[in-house]
């Protein structure tokens, strides 16, 4: 699969057959995370892997942002919670950086799993104290977001289904909607 194949055709996946992922494949996915551009290349961003299965479901369980909304993670072999030290990054323009570059990060190693086959979704509704606890993640220290990876399954789940219909999944907006040429005229 080529790089444009590969962007083109990654989405989000939210039922996961059991088979793990193969040490090779996460190398990839952690090389692909460490190579994404950052601010004055301070690199901010952070990882945690978690392939117990007993972690994963309580993540599933208790890591929600309302009560079980991620309760589909209990089936992925792997979930990565991405986290940054904004102290290691950057503010400019009264922007902080460390969420651009950790979102780059995580993207890049989503993208690189997605090479592989692997699947992801990227989650924003959690609870980071929830996190912080099941972790023992510092308060210096900020949860960006976390995702599931597996290799999909062959059917999707009802629960995948009714989510993709209610967020519109792979509806894209049209080139004319996004882009403005020489200055603002959206």
């Amino acid at each position: 699969m080529n790089g444009i194949e590969m962007i083109n055709t990654r989405r989000s996946i939210r039922t996961f057959s059991p088979q793990p992922i193969p040490q090779s494949v996460l190398d990839d996915m952690i090389a692909a995370a460490q190579n994404a551009p950052s601010c004055q290349n301070k690199q901010c961003w952070r990882f945690i892997v978690i392939t117990n299965p007993g972690a994963i479901g309580r993540l599933a369980t208790h890591a929600g942002f309302i009560g079980t909304v991620n309760f589909f993670i209990k089936q992925a072999p792997m979930v990565v919670v991405a986290c940054a030290d904004p102290a290691r990054s950057c503010v400019l323009n009264g922007q902080d950086y460390y969420l651009a570059d950790t979102a780059m990060a995580f993207q890049q190693m989503m993208l690189a799993a997605w090479s592989h086959g692997v699947g992801s979704c990227w989650l924003g509704a959690f609870n980071e104290k929830s996190l912080r606890k099941e972790f023992g993640i510092p308060q210096n220290i900020r949860v960006v977001g976390m995702s599931p990876f597996g290799y999909p399954a062959r059917k999707s789940s009802l629960y995948a289904k009714a989510v993709k219909a209610v967020a519109k999944g792979g509806a894209r907006l049209s080139k004319e909607k996004i882009v403005c040429y020489e200055s603002w005229s959206l």
